[in-house]
């Protein structure tokens, strides 16, 4: 069982250090924040611990496309504008030391990203034990990567009392209603590494009405039912067939095309020629989506109940994305309905962001990959530390 922090008062807190592991890799261009969402929901656990007199401790990481490490500064400079926060370059250094011991309460100290110490990665018990030695308390609030064996989400609450934040207990307490959702459920998912998500799409062919499969995703399945894919994003595992025949499995009814990263066309999925490219879904796959959620109960007619999405439709870094939007637009008008709408994803959280509709769905996880491992696994490693 997990512990939160607001199930603590304020004299737990007041005068403690309380080392809180937050996810602060967004998207940064410029020197600026591209992309404010994952940090505009950390903020209420930080206005708590210093509501309550607590010494904040950020540490996190972030990374760009390439998986190289990034520095936190940028991400500094935009958490000033909410509240005081020094920043901190090293660890364990002289100057870190003295940072963290001329510390009051309410104030708040950002560490620089904690991927650059080798220990973090290889969830070095030593390493663990150094961060956990500044402070008194541990909070995780990072549920994006707590599926991570990393040492500072499964190697600090060893050696610390630890608590679930309150984005944590968010992302647990709505991603848990799909284990049993409201019926019709339709389960849209998209993006790439089919074998990854093989055992999510096997999990939610039982569990939901039906199951799309899109994105590069559905690539795999073209290719296995014998269709050319050209030069088409494909995973290089064995594929399972057991999936093919499986009457809740949708796949896209067109497809975008491009050859030579020029002409772009329409196409039914068993028409690609050799030499072109599959880059998105296509119009009338749109309308399927639509009317699949509309009309979402293989055996009665009826609208959905549940809509859980995770990934996008096309390439959106190769500027492949409004079928992604219209899918979004789609589902924010399902949202107004009052049905349950469940979405997460990097790239799906690019267009929404786009687009202005963070506000319009019943839960945007932060968790990408996190999200899609806790739908399998119902627990994350970081989340079975907390509950030791």
């Amino acid at each position: 069982m997990i512990k939160y922090l607001d199930q603590l008062e304020k004299d737990d807190l007041k005068g403690k250090k309380v080392l809180l592991r937050l996810d602060l890799n967004v998207s940064v261009a410029d020197g600026k924040v591209v992309d404010q969402f994952r940090l505009e929901k950390i903020i209420p656990t930080i206005d708590f611990l210093r509501e309550h007199d607590a010494q904040t401790i950020i540490i996190s990481h972030a990374e760009n496309k390439e998986g190289q490490n990034e520095s936190l500064l940028t991400v500094w400079n935009y958490l000033k504008g909410y509240f005081p926060v020094e920043f901190c370059p090293t660890y364990f250094t002289p100057e870190a030391i003295d940072k963290l011991l001329k510390m009051q309460d309410k104030d708040v100290l950002l560490f620089e990203n904690v991927r650059n110490n080798m220990g973090e990665k290889e969830n070095n018990p030593e390493f663990a034990k150094k961060l956990a030695q500044m402070a008194d308390i541990y909070v995780n609030d990072a549920f994006g990567v707590s599926h991570r064996q990393h040492a500072s989400i499964v190697g600090v609450p060893q050696f610390l009392p630890h608590y679930g934040g309150l984005l944590m207990r968010q992302e647990i307490e709505h991603l848990s209603r799909i284990f049993n959702p409201q019926h019709p459920f339709v389960f849209i998912l998209g993006g790439a590494k089919f074998d990854t998500k093989l055992p999510l799409i096997k999990k939610y062919l039982e569990k939901a009405d039906h199951v799309f499969v899109g994105g590069a995703l559905a690539n795999d399945i073209f290719k296995a039912r014998g269709y050319e894919v050209g030069t088409s994003l494909v995973s290089k595992a064995a594929f399972d067939t057991s999936i093919l025949e499986n009457p809740k499995l949708v796949l896209p009814i067109d497809v975008t095309v491009a050859k030579d990263d020029k002409s772009v066309s329409f196409k039914k999925p068993n028409e690609v020629k050799s030499d072109e490219c599959i880059v998105d879904a296509g119009p009338e796959t749109i309308e399927q989506l639509k009317n699949l959620c509309n009309d979402a109960h293989s055996t009665s007619s009826g609208q959905a109940k549940t809509v859980v999405w995770n990934g996008p439709l096309g390439n959106y870094e190769k500027g492949f994305g409004d079928k992604t939007e219209s899918l979004a637009e789609i589902i924010v008008e399902m949202t107004k309905n009052d049905i349950e709408t469940i979405i997460g994803g990097g790239d799906t959280l690019a267009s929404i962001h786009k687009l202005g509709l963070n506000d319009s769905f019943t839960f945007i996880s932060t968790g990408g990959g996190a999200m899609l491992d806790f739908l399998v696994n119902e627990t994350l490693p970081g989340l079975r530390a907390l509950e030791k």
